[in-house]
């Protein structure tokens, strides 16, 4: 028996789920097939001024506004230029206020491939909490290490800082809701605002 079929058959059993693996540099990653909503080729993005460096944008897809994330530059891996086989991997990510789409460039998508829940390894201890606590775990897949992320805590805090995003402000922004500089603040009255 293959073991695609002998995958299969645990699947039956509840042990195993899907995964999209793709590829940044060397490595090979995987993500739960079930938050992929789209697979579509590299575009130019919309740039989102203070935004941080690996939030390259946003795209407007059929009229929702999705944040862009270069996963390279995320991982602090070497920077790549976009070419034609440059690929966003469009995502649900859960964040704070709700499930939200955002899309991550990789290099390019590998396969989906059944994953035996027992057979994924812990992340092993690297003394940092931060080196890890994006990873779901470790899998061999066709001899090749995949890393499974957890996209929600690897994309989630970027949700309250993206475009339409609810979270709180960031450093520097400002908070009042005046229109100008020397406008004044929200309840002020005009006939106390400056006394001299």
């Amino acid at each position: 028996m293959s073991t695609n079929a002998v995958d299969r058959q645990q699947g039956a059993d509840g042990g195993s789920h899907q995964v999209l693996t793709f590829v940044l540099g060397n490595e090979t990653y995987g993500v739960d097939i079930l938050r992929v909503q789209e697979i579509r080729g590299w575009s130019a993005v919309t740039k989102i001024p203070h935004a941080p460096a690996h939030v390259l944008g946003v795209l407007n897809l059929r009229g929702s506004i999705v944040p862009i994330v270069d996963l390279r530059m995320r991982f602090a891996l070497e920077r790549a230029e976009y070419t034609a086989v440059t690929v966003i991997i469009v995502m649900s990510v859960k964040g704070p206020a709700g499930r939200r789409d955002f899309g991550v460039v990789v290099d390019g998508v590998s396969d989906v491939v059944d994953v035996n829940s027992a057979e994924v390894k812990a992340a092993p201890e690297l003394g940092s909490r931060s080196a890890t606590e994006y990873i779901r775990g470790l899998v061999s897949v066709a001899e090749r290490m995949v890393v499974l992320l957890d996209i929600d805590r690897l994309i989630g805090r970027d949700l309250a800082l993206s475009p339409g995003g609810e979270g709180e402000p960031q450093s520097g922004e400002r908070t009042d809701k005046t229109s100008a500089p020397g406008s004044l603040p929200p309840g002020t009255a005009i006939g106390t605002a400056h006394a001299a």
